[in-house]
């Protein structure tokens, strides 16, 4: 069976990729800082009789990210990672002007440097692997100018530009930056509190487009999951 190594799974659209990739067959190796959510979204994936590693602690954490890889080993391997954790680095969000530097230094360490050290942890069994490819999540704020979003776009920009790299120095590999959209997700409430999103989609709605690339493989690259969905 192929494995997965997902962060950020214990809610929100780890959780929901992760219960969809289960339910293909999929082994995973989840992370999360929440210990108790992460116990009760891998039982709750373990349903589909696939085999669920759950590992609590923080991307930042070099021990941690060395524990996920070594999870994934135990499993047979690296065929996909998908680096989901994210933080908005402060909440509610505020104008660059107002900015704590601290906080936009910590969303860094958490959206673009983590990230760049699970894929250099991940890299030799990624390389191995038949299929092997890493998933970063990207975001609009990465592209367009939101007023109070330019911390946490600027950490999102410069993932998408890792990504690039990444996808060029690493031919074998799919490399995808995704925008998976507006989702109803504790981050977004907490971006712009008081914002009505009965109608923005769950994770759950969202996560089929991540299968897509999955299924298709198209060529390395930036996608969104409005068009991934859109052009079935």
């Amino acid at each position: 069976m192929p494995v997965a190594i997902i962060t950020g799974a214990s809610k929100g659209l780890g959780r929901a990729l992760a219960g969809a990739l289960a339910g293909r067959g999929w082994d995973l190796v989840l992370d999360a800082r929440d210990a108790g959510r992460l116990k009760e979204a891998a039982d709750a994936v373990s349903a589909h009789g696939t085999r669920v590693t759950a590992l609590s602690g923080d991307v930042t954490d070099e021990r941690h990210r060395a524990e996920l890889v070594a999870a994934a080993w135990r499993l047979g391997g690296v065929d996909l990672l998908v680096n989901n954790a994210g933080t908005l680095g402060v909440v509610p969000l505020v104008s660059l002007e107002a900015h704590p530097l601290d906080a936009f230094r910590a969303a860094l360490e958490v959206n673009v440097v983590a990230p760049l050290a699970l894929v250099q942890e991940a890299l030799p069994l990624l390389r191995q692997a038949a299929a092997g490819a890493v998933v970063n999540l990207s975001s609009d704020a990465a592209v367009e100018a939101y007023r109070t979003w330019g911390g946490y776009g600027a950490t999102k920009a410069a993932l998408d530009q890792l990504s690039a790299v990444l996808a060029v120095e690493e031919p074998d590999l799919r490399v995808w930056w995704v925008d998976p959209g507006g989702m109803r997700t504790d981050m977004l409430a907490a971006a712009e509190p008081g914002e009505d999103l009965s109608g923005t989609p769950e994770p759950e709605e969202v996560a089929p487009g991540f299968v897509r690339l999955l299924e298709e493989r198209p060529p390395s690259g930036r996608f969104t999951v409005r068009a991934l969905l859109g052009s079935r």
